[in-house]
């Protein structure tokens, strides 16, 4: 193909420097010394603006976290003493308080999601509205392991228990069925069916998360989701993360929520229409079309 035939990109086609996507960044990350989480009250606030972040950085995952807004850029230390870890007796301190959600939920990693943004994640779940009956239908369709199953039903009869409990109450206490057991419980999170709402002192390290149903823990978030269709949830959410990012390529969206192409797309068409995103936008030396945010390419 000639040159003259090759596909050219529209001269109209936004384009943003990654300069500008960092700067923007260093305000949602908290990366400044003056802006960064010094308080377990900032830290509630952080998760409130910013809708959902991780607990910890997740590699090749562009998300703001509690511990690069508390320590800033830099990897999770391994000593006990960092300052940086007043995050995790934040977490602890948290656990059944009802200031935000914290439960494995994106990738199955540690995440803070405000109480505003719960429950357009819950309507994405395969929780349809009856918890103490939908497990047995998601079971039977394949998407709840026989261990998930036995896990939640332990739950659903004696009420919050701790994972020493658990793994004796469903007869999993050796070492060979820990990874099923972890497997299950991760897969309870992920799909907002349990969640740890505190910490005991049990086990050889005295130090065990105790566990509830969702619904039970948070009785009126079935009923708030309840009205949420998937694609406004859906929107609500790729908004959100949007402007935590400033802009991200539409393969990280895939990454992060393990959206369909098509949902996503549907979402971006959504948010490009209201004027809160662009789609297609070139960010200069990166690869691929990226979405995004509108108010971003006003400051480039």
């Amino acid at each position: 193909m000639s040159k003259a035939g090759a596909k050219r990109r529209p001269a109209t086609e936004p384009r943003l420097s990654f300069e500008c996507v960092l700067r923007y960044r260093r305000d949602t990350f908290r990366l400044a010394p003056g802006r960064r989480v010094t308080s377990l009250d900032q830290a509630v606030q952080f998760v409130n603006e910013r809708g959902f972040v991780y607990f910890w950085p997740i590699k090749e995952v562009v998300l703001p976290s509690l511990w690069v807004a508390v320590a800033g850029d830099r990897p999770v230390a391994d000593a006990h003493d960092d300052p940086g870890h007043v995050t995790w007796g934040w977490k602890d301190a948290m656990l059944g308080r009802r200031v935000w959600y914290y439960a494995k939920v994106l990738r199955r990693k540690s995440t803070l999601i405000s109480l505003q943004a719960a429950p357009y994640f819950y309507a994405l779940s395969e929780n349809y509205g009856s918890p103490r009956e939908d497990y047995l239908l998601n079971y039977e369709q394949g998407l709840l392991s026989p261990e998930a199953k036995a896990i939640y039903e332990v739950l659903l009869r004696e009420g919050p228990t701790d994972t020493v409990g658990l793994r004796r109450a469903t007869g999993m206490t050796s070492e060979k069925s820990a990874y099923r057991f972890e497997r299950a419980l991760l897969q309870l999170e992920a799909d907002f069916k349990v969640l740890p709402v505190g910490v005991t002192q049990s086990g050889a390290w005295r130090y065990a998360f105790l566990y509830d149903l969702v619904a039970d823990h948070f009785p009126d978030l079935p009923q708030q989701a309840q009205s949420i269709r998937a694609s406004d949830a859906r929107r609500r959410l790729l908004a959100l993360y949007v402007r935590s990012v400033g802009a991200v390529p539409e393969a990280d969206v895939s990454r992060l929520f393990g959206w369909s192409r098509r949902h996503i797309e549907m979402a971006a068409a959504q948010l490009a229409e209201e004027g809160v995103i662009r789609r297609g936008a070139l960010v200069v030396g990166k690869p691929g079309d990226w979405l995004v945010l509108s108010e971003l390419l006003t400051r480039s």
